[in-house]
């Protein structure tokens, strides 16, 4: 049976953000057959005017931002909406606040948000060992918090998707179903969930599986390989991950988020095509 959809196709600019200049970027981008890019969230460094008039003068769209959290911004260790200190949760919110303002300004419609917690949890990063109910406890507590960001991103006509993590990165929210679990505690429409291939190798026994059961949540998925190059680089099989969006009608984007050397142009234009060769099949 083939199934019929349509996927939307965009990368992270934060991929590109040390290579080359955005100009460059957006017309390789064009180029190669993207509908949109995610720009990176750093309000503070972004001429929000320059990056919207750019990315139109290339026909592309700006789908929203990736969050920059954790070791992806030199700020990220005080973006943590998970931390016990009030102070960083203070500046966590400030800071979504800030990203959900940028988003609309530059024409972008949602948001990431990775729930991270202070480093010095004792938990077993290697062993996961943080049961059910520990992490239902602590997703629980910043359920108000969300539901606030969630508003004020309405208000913006921004979405809100949560993005679970691999344990390496928080001991939290790690799965679909953790981020579906929060997801639908706070029930409001403008929140969905973002599924990562890259954590979902780590975290989720089976891909398809992870997809069917949050079907109701998805609005956005990252997709990159095992190694966090372009899919088809390395181990992933991304025919099963393909085949099971189509199943549910995923009619979002698939957003491409690799780490890129200097001479790029190759795997973002192959990695494009495997994927929509398998959409495709």
């Amino acid at each position: 049976m083939r199934y019929q959809l349509g996927f939307k196709y965009s990368i992270t600019l934060h991929s590109f953000r040390k290579i080359e200049p955005l100009e460059q970027t957006l017309a390789r981008l064009k180029e190669q057959g993207y509908d949109a890019v995610e720009m990176y969230g750093e309000p503070d460094q972004i001429d929000f005017k320059k990056i919207k008039e750019s990315a139109a003068s290339y026909g592309l769209l700006i789908c929203g931002i990736t969050g920059m959290w954790g070791r992806a911004s030199s700020d990220g260790w005080k973006r943590k909406l998970l931390s016990t200190d009030k102070d960083v949760i203070k500046h966590s919110e400030r800071y979504v606040r800030e990203c959900i303002k940028m988003c609309q300004d530059i024409g972008g419609s949602e948001i990431n948000i990775c729930l991270f917690a202070d480093s010095s949890l004792d938990f077993d990063a290697n062993h996961g060992l943080v049961s059910e109910d520990q992490k239902k406890s602590a997703l629980e507590k910043t359920i108000p918090l969300l539901l606030s960001l969630s508003r004020f991103a309405a208000d913006h006509s921004v979405n809100l998707l949560i993005e679970p993590l691999n344990r390496y990165s928080t001991p939290y929210c790690n799965t679909a179903k953790d981020a579906a679990y929060v997801a639908a505690k706070m029930n409001q429409d403008n929140v969905g969930i973002l599924l990562d291939t890259f954590h979902m190798n780590i975290e989720e026994s089976s891909f398809e599986k992870a997809i069917f059961d949050s079907k109701s949540f998805v609005k956005h998925t990252h997709f990159a390989d095992n190694n966090r190059t372009m899919p088809g680089y390395a181990h992933l099989d991304f025919a099963p991950i393909v085949k099971t969006l189509q199943k549910i009608s995923y009619d979002g984007y698939v957003s491409f988020e690799p780490n890129l050397a200097a001479d790029y142009e190759s795997s973002t234009l192959t990695g494009l095509q495997f994927i929509k060769n398998l959409e495709n099949s």
